[in-house]
């Protein structure tokens, strides 16, 4: 009956070290809170097993255990971020708003608000399997009729209705598909600052998304066009060029506009720089109807050009963080590498002379002994360390003649 969080960790695991005092506050302020969650950690090298059971592929992992679940969490590692995951998943997956009062405050703590409006139904079911399954990433609420204010009017009951952005969107899933989808697309608010763990979130709507830096223009055709656009797209803004460079393999200069399909990692730039709304308008509606150039993508040359990419990048970094880390990492395998070379040489060389040597008649061979062994006795000669006469012959060479 506990309620664990987990950090699954290496030991040689640097963002794993970067984890642990942020993984020591969170235990003390749960603790400190009375929260039910209780807090560890397990070395996953050491308990390859259990880590395997749990699905751990990387480090660090942090999973929320409770009952025969097993929640992942895939977003910032941060004090507040992470005690904002156990809070939500360790609670009831689908929480009642009492009163009026009460859904006004969490309409005021929340950018995006799910809430069951009526009573038991196939929908509500739907709605806590739902709950169930997305609770990592967001709250999900009931509610009656009267709690919800007096100016929100329903086509019909039951419902599932989002709050965001200054306005409410009911489910249809005549228009909507599953709800699990709809969910899933509707949990980010129309306009959303963006970073690498957004963009993982994003991917795994299969969506596409854009991310850009013209702040104003972005906003008002997220607001103004978002009955066109807001079943394909997602909008946004990223700080920096940084992190998208990396994402395209390529350059991208700042302030610029760029479609990012999250599903197949295509990504499309505008043809000239985009100034109005309704170039940026055509835009968009170039890429829903095929006609934008593709860049990227998924491809075996793509995935090759990935591999060549990330290694540069890894080389690079270590480079810019150790130099000599480095120098040894890459200088050590070269100078063995260099030294298999250097013995595969020598040993053909060695190998050759001896195939000329098997190659020779037994007259050449008493010749070449011959030499050799004259070349021995001048030696010394050459040397000036012993003197031999002229003409006298050594008893060793009268043996030979």
């Amino acid at each position: 009956n506990d309620i664990w969080l987990v950090d699954f960790y290496a030991p040689w695991c640097g963002y794993c070290k970067k984890l642990e005092p942020i993984w020591q506050e969170v235990g003390a302020e749960l603790k400190k809170s009375g929260s039910p969650v209780r807090v560890g950690k397990m070395d996953a090298t050491a308990y390859s097993g259990m880590a395997s059971e749990f699905g751990v592929r990387g480090y660090p992992t942090i999973k929320l255990l409770k009952g025969d679940l097993a929640y992942n969490y895939k977003g910032p590692r941060t004090k507040d971020d992470i005690l904002e995951f156990a809070n939500r998943v360790s609670g009831p997956s689908v929480r009642a708003l009492p009163s009026r009062q009460m859904f006004e405050h969490m309409l005021k703590r929340h950018d995006v608000l799910f809430v069951y409006v009526g009573g038991v139904s196939p929908l509500k079911e739907k709605y806590n399997n739902v709950a169930s399954e997305l609770i990592v990433y967001t709250y999900f609420f009931s509610a009656s009729e009267e709690v919800l204010p007096e100016s929100l009017t329903l086509p019909e009951l039951p419902a599932v209705v989002v709050f965001k952005d200054g306005a409410y969107y009911a489910y249809d899933e005549y228009e909507e598909g599953s709800l699990s989808s709809w969910v899933n697309k509707e949990r980010f608010p129309g306009y959303l600052q963006i970073d690498g763990f957004t963009l993982y979130e994003l991917g795994e709507t299969g969506g596409v998304c854009i991310k850009f830096i013209l702040k104003t223009l972005i906003q008002r055709v997220a607001k103004e066009y978002r009955e066109h656009f807001n079943r394909d797209f997602q909008f946004g803004h990223m700080e920096g060029n940084d992190y998208i460079n990396s994402l395209i393999m390529g350059e991208v200069t700042v302030p610029s506009v760029i479609i990012f399909n999250t599903s197949n990692e295509q990504y499309f730039l505008p043809s000239e720089p985009i100034e109005t709304m309704e170039q940026l308008v055509q835009f968009i509606n170039s890429v829903l109807n095929g006609s934008a150039q593709a860049y990227g993508g998924d491809g075996i040359i793509q995935r090759l050009k990935r591999v060549a990419f990330d290694a540069r990048s890894t080389v690079m970094s270590v480079f810019r963080s150790s130099p000599l880390l480095g120098c040894f990492l890459f200088g050590l395998p070269l100078g063995v590498i260099s030294l298999m070379c250097y013995g595969i040489c020598t040993a053909e060389s060695a190998d050759g002379s001896e195939d000329k040597r098997e190659g020779m008649t037994d007259e050449e061979e008493e010749e070449e002994e011959e030499r050799q062994h004259v070349a021995e006795l001048e030696g010394p000669e050459e040397g000036g360390n012993e003197e031999v006469e002229v003409g006298q012959k050594n008893p060793e060479e009268k043996k030979t003649d």
